[in-house]
């Protein structure tokens, strides 16, 4: 079932440095092709969440897809929608990075979750 996803700053800001980093690597053509391919996997797990899939040993809530050298790190906890939280280059140390950013994250979820909630009151 389709849902609605969500991207944090961070995972905004994620995706501008990705851009800036390929342009200065590879050039403006390659790095705004990469952005489209990011966008069409965001969009793709919109489509079919099921793609998203849990890793150990972090929280069930937390799900993964791999987008070529990325990692989308989206929480899923509220129904219907997916918050993309970050995206981490597959050469990170994983698990240490998110375990150093776990905190920030859970308050940027929260912040959006709050800002979400009354938003669909209003």
């Amino acid at each position: 079932k389709k849902r609605t996803v969500h991207l944090t700053d961070r995972a905004l800001r994620d995706i501008v440095d990705i851009e800036s980093f390929s342009i200065d690597k590879f050039g403006e053509r390659v790095a705004a092709q990469y952005v489209r391919k990011l966008e069409a996997g965001i969009r793709r797990i919109a489509d079919n969440p099921d793609l998203l899939r849990e890793e150990l040993p972090f929280h069930d809530s937390l799900k993964f897809y791999r987008i070529e050298q990325h990692l989308l790190v989206c929480e899923t906890a509220i129904v219907g929608r997916i918050i993309v939280l970050s995206l981490l280059h597959s050469s990170m140390d994983i698990p240490s990075r998110l375990a150093e950013l776990e905190p920030k994250l859970l308050l940027e979820t929260e912040m959006l979750v709050n800002h979400l909630s009354r938003l669909s009151k209003s």
